[in-house]
C-alpha cells in the first residue's frame, strides 16, 4: 500500500511538472511584444510563430526585458558569424596571426633564385593586393629578383571538398559565394571601375587585381540615356576565362560604379594574379605559376603575418564577409590548441576542414557554456548556410559573456555601429530606429527567408543591453523594419 501511495505522489509531481513546464512555454509564446514590433510584423505579413526575440540587461541576471521563442533553433544567416568570431577571439586570441610563408628548394645568390619559390598558404584572410605587393618587395630587398624555376603555390592548410560556386544559390558571379582556401589570393575576386571621360565622351573601365593572360575591355560605348539597370545595360560576358568583354553601353548618367564578380575560372585565378603581380613588382619568372607541395627539406626565405585577428574580425562582422569568415572558421581545427587535444584529433592535424571546426567549436562551447544552453548547429561558420541553427538563448549567453570578456571591446567594435557603418548603415535610412542611431553595436543577417540581427545596444537610461532577432518566414526579407523596431525598443528603456 506504502508503495501503491508513493508511486501516486510521484506520478502527481511528475504531473505538476508537466504542467509548470506547459505554462512556462505557453507564457513564452504568448508573451506580449513590443507595439512597434508587433505591427511591424503585422504589416509584413509575418506571424509570431516565425520569429525568435530576445532583450538583456547585461548588468543582471534578472529575467530578460523580452523572451520570445528564445529557446527556438533557428537559421541565424549572418549572425551565426559572431559564434565564429568569438569562438576565435577566445581560442587563438586577438593579437594571433596567419604566417604565409616563401621558401625554395634552391639556392640563392646575387640576386637570383635557382629552383623554385614555394609560397606555403597559411590561411590568411586577407591577403589582398596591398600585402602580396608588399611581400614581393621584401622577397627582392633579401635578394630574390629573378627566378629560375616556378612560383609553386601550396594551400593545403586546408582540406576542402571541391564546390561550385553556383552550388549554394544559383549565384556563381556573387563574391559572397567565393570559396575559401589555404592561400586566399584577394578573395577571388575581380573589381570592374567604370568611369565616364568627359574630355573624350567615353566610359573607362578600370579593373583590379591585374590577371595574367586575361585580357578585358579597356573602354564601354558612352550614352547619355538614363542610368537604370547599369549593369544588365553593360552585356557583359564573363564565359571565356582569358577575357571579359562588353557588348552593352554605360550611361554618363550613371557616373562612377563599381561591380565586383567572382572570377568565373576560380582555380586560376591565384595563379594569373599572383604571375601579374609578381612581374608588376619588378620580379623575373623564367618558369611559370602552378599548384604543388612544400618539399619537407625546402629553405625558408622568410615568413609574411597576417593582420591581427582583432582586425579581421572587423572585416567579417561589420561587412559580413563570408569567405574571411570561413577562413577563420577552418583556421580553428587547423591550429594545434587544447581544445583538438581533448578532441583527440589524431596528432592534432594541421589542416583544417569545417566538420573537425564544427566539432572544435561545439566542444568550446560545452567548455564555456556548459550544456545547459544548447549549442549551435555549425556548417561553415560563415551564416551562408541552410543548415546552421541556433537559438536566440544562445546568442544571449554568447553575447554576455563576450561583453565581459578581455578582449570585450576588440568584439564589439567589430560589430556595425546602427545607422553609421558596415551592414547596419542602412538602418538611418529606413528610419525606424531614429534613437538607436550610434547607440547600438550590430551584426545583421540576411537570406532568402531570413532576416537576422544581433548585438548590444545601449538604452536612453545608461543601461546596456544584449539584442537579438531572429525571422524565418518567407517574408523575412519585408520584416526587416521589425528588427530595427526591435533595437530601438531596447534603447528607448526610460
Amino acid at each position: 500500500m506504502n508503495v501503491f501511495f508513493r508511486w501516486r505522489g510521484l506520478c502527481g509531481l511528475l504531473g505538476l511538472f508537466w504542467f509548470y513546464q506547459l505554462a512556462v512555454a505557453a507564457t513564452e509564446t504568448s508573451a506580449q511584444l513590443p507595439t512597434m514590433v508587433a505591427q511591424a510584423l503585422a504589416r509584413a505579413g509575418v506571424p509570431r510563430e516565425a520569429v525568435s526575440f530576445e532583450v538583456r540587461a547585461l548588468a543582471s541576471d534578472a529575467v530578460p526585458r523580452l523572451s520570445h521563442r528564445a529557446a527556438v533553433a533557428m537559421n541565424p544567416a549572418s549572425v551565426m558569424k559572431l559564434v565564429t568570431t568569438f569562438s576565435a577571439l577566445d581560442i587563438l586570441g586577438p593579437n594571433f596571426t596567419w604566417e604565409t610563408g616563401f621558401y625554395t628548394d634552391g639556392s640563392l645568390g646575387k640576386g637570383v633564385l635557382n629552383g623554385n619559390l614555394i609560397i606555403k598558404g597559411g590561411g590568411d584572410p586577407k591577403w589582398v593586393l596591398e600585402r602580396i605587393e608588399e611581400n614581393f618587395k621584401t622577397l627582392q630587398t633579401l635578394g630574390v629578383q629573378r627566378i629560375t624555376g616556378d612560383i609553386v603555390l601550396d594551400n593545403s592548410v586546408f582540406d576542402l571538398q571541391a564546390r561550385h560556386a553556383a552550388d549554394f544559390d544559383g549565384e556563381p558571379m556573387r563574391p559572397y559565394n567565393s570559396a575559401p582556401d589555404g592561400l586566399l589570393v584577394n578573395f577571388k575576386a575581380l573589381i570592374l571601375k567604370f568611369a565616364p571621360d568627359s574630355q573624350t565622351q567615353t566610359i573607362r573601365v578600370v579593373s583590379e587585381p591585374p590577371m595574367a593572360d586575361v585580357a578585358i575591355d579597356t573602354q564601354v560605348t558612352a550614352t547619355t540615356d538614363g542610368c537604370g539597370d547599369w549593369r544588365s545595360n553593360l552585356r557583359a560576358d564573363f564565359s571565356n576565362p582569358n577575357k571579359v568583354h562588353f557588348s552593352g553601353s554605360y550611361s554618363v548618367r550613371c557616373g562612377e560604379n563599381t561591380w565586383p564578380v567572382a572570377y568565373i575560372e576560380p582555380a586560376s585565378y591565384a595563379t594569373r594574379v599572383v604571375k601579374a603581380m609578381h612581374h608588376a613588382s619588378g620580379g623575373v619568372l623564367d618558369g611559370k605559376v602552378r599548384y604543388g607541395s612544400l618539399p619537407r627539406t625546402a629553405l625558408l626565405l622568410w615568413q609574411a603575418p597576417s593582420l591581427p585577428l582583432s582586425q579581421i574580425i572587423a572585416d567579417v562582422n561589420k561587412f559580413s564577409n563570408n569567405v574571411m569568415a570561413q577562413q577563420v572558421f577552418l583556421t580553428l581545427s587547423a591550429q594545434h590548441s587544447t581544445f583538438n587535444t581533448s578532441l583527440h584529433l589524431p596528432g592534432a592535424p594541421r589542416t583544417g576542414n569545417f566538420v573537425r571546426s564544427a566539432a572544435t567549436v561545439q566542444h568550446w562551447w560545452r567548455e564555456r557554456f556548459g550544456r545547459a544552453v544548447k549549442a549551435p548547429t555549425l556548417d561553415n561558420g560563415s551564416g551562408l548556410s541552410r543548415s546552421e541553427r541556433i537559438t536566440v538563448q544562445a546568442l544571449s549567453e554568447l553575447l554576455k559573456m563576450a561583453a565581459q570578456h578581455p578582449s570585450a571591446e576588440v568584439f564589439a567594435n567589430s560589430l556595425s555601429v546602427a545607422g553609421v557603418d558596415g551592414t547596419a548603415a542602412n538602418m538611418i535610412k529606413r528610419g525606424i530606429a531614429v534613437n538607436a542611431i550610434g547607440n547600438a553595436q550590430l551584426k545583421t543577417g540576411t537570406l532568402r527567408d531570413v532576416a537576422a540581427v544581433a548585438g548590444y545596444a545601449t538604452g536612453k537610461s545608461g543601461r546596456r543591453y544584449s539584442v537579438v532577432g531572429l525571422i524565418n518566414h518567407p517574408n523575412a526579407g519585408a520584416a526587416r523594419p521589425a528588427l530595427d523596431a526591435l533595437v530601438e525598443w531596447a534603447v528607448l528603456d526610460d
